[in-house]
């Protein structure tokens, strides 16, 4: 295939052409089962039909209008994401990183009208990810997404280690505007946050003066077998950043905040030319109003604990472990094996698939996958493994 694109993903040789529910077709007819959906963000597969009706319904009424405006469609889905999620307030902007930048913008400004220029340090978790600009590069806890070809990175922020309980001693000061963590990280290789740390190290933000910040980007809407991953934490961050599926393809993020930072943007603080536009904001709608009913959610769950549950039956040698939560699974092999090898290997079979970490094979389907689909992907799943096995 001529490459006519600056291919920055090192992209497979496959050119898709459609999809119907978790199944994709190439351009020569060849069938896939979707275990990746677009990275999370096709989280109601592939031409879902009440998605695509809202936004065919959209584009004849209007695509785009200034925020010097308001969109009927704009405000339905602001009230809807507000009432599901018990936030105050929110920033609608158009991806995962556009969502962590204003989270950081709204820190440092909470910072400063609560402690002044000093209180500008964000803290964040080793192995985590927050996306590919300056500043959510130097807010990720990964060294492998620091070369040195775009230093200098903006200062102003401290990684500290997940789950490890001496870190948080000295974790926090009159220097620090916020903790900004993911629920689970997601790049890092699924890694989960034990429930009981994350509520010490947000009690212990808090009490220096600190606010809370959760990257629900991978891990929200529902990602998790509830609408936000926080809310089975319990940890009740003051602001949260959601993409990926917010908008079931169309392009959208969205920074909620409520309590110590509901009021802490005005006007002018934080803008974008794009966001909030009525397309995406139709497809919103539709996201929001399915993936928060308590029926989905709870088969999201079903879902997650069966593919789990399957995987370990096995008892794969190169397995070393499952974890996850929902949809949002994460298999740890052993080192004799590259999971990228098993990676390309799914895709030749006819099963999309990704990887996380360094040791990590990643699931990421859509949240309404069908149980047929969910077993025919894992036989093709099991027919790689047992080759990687026998190896």
């Amino acid at each position: 295939m001529e490459k006519k694109i600056l291919n920055n993903y090192g992209s497979f040789d496959v050119v898709f052409q459609k999809g119907k529910s978790s199944t994709l077709w190439d351009v020569n007819g060849k069938k896939y089962i979707d275990f990746l959906s677009g990275i999370g963000v096709n989280c109601l597969g592939h031409a879902y039909k009440p998605l695509v009706t809202a936004i065919s319904r959209q584009a004849k009424r209007q695509l785009h209008i200034s925020n010097y405006f308001l969109s009927d469609t704009g405000l339905d889905f602001a009230d809807a994401l507000l009432t599901i999620t018990g936030f105050e307030k929110g920033y609608f902007g158009n991806s995962g990183a556009e969502a962590n930048e204003a989270a950081i913008k709204l820190a440092r400004k909470y910072g400063y009208l609560n402690g002044g220029a000093k209180r500008n340090t964000i803290v964040t978790l080793k192995s985590s990810f927050h996306g590919r600009t300056l500043a959510t590069l130097t807010a990720t806890g990964q060294d492998v997404f620091h070369p040195e070809c775009f230093a200098p990175y903006p200062a102003g922020f401290k990684t500290i280690r997940a789950n490890n309980y001496d870190d948080l001693k000295d974790a926090f000061d009159d220097t620090t505007a916020a903790l900004f963590v993911e629920c689970i990280q997601g790049e890092g290789g699924v890694n989960l946050l034990d429930k009981d740390w994350i509520n010490a190290a947000a009690k212990a933000a808090r009490e220096a003066g600190a606010i809370v910040m959760a990257d629900e980007v991978q891990t929200g809407i529902g990602r998790t077998g509830t609408f936000l991953a926080s809310d089975a934490l319990g940890f009740e961050p003051e602001v949260v950043t959601l993409a990926k599926g917010i908008a079931g393809g169309i392009p959208m993020g969205a920074c909620l905040f409520r309590g110590k930072a509901a009021n802490v943007f005005v006007a002018g603080d934080h803008q974008s030319t794009f966001a909030g536009n009525p397309l995406a904001c139709a497809a919103g709608c539709v996201v929001a109003q399915t993936v928060s009913d308590p029926d989905f959610l709870a088969r999201v769950n079903h879902a997650g604990d069966y593919i789990r549950g399957a995987i370990s039956s096995w008892n794969l040698p190169i397995v070393k472990e499952i974890r996850g939560r929902g949809l949002m699974i994460g298999i740890q092999i052993d080192s004799s094996v590259n999971p990228a090898d098993i990676k390309k290997k799914c895709l030749e079979e006819g099963l999309c698939v990704t990887t996380a970490g360094t040791d990590v094979v990643r699931f990421l389907p859509p949240l309404n996958i069908t149980d047929k689909e969910i077993n025919e992907g894992l036989g093709i799943f099991r027919r790689v493994m047992d080759l990687f096995c026998k190896k």
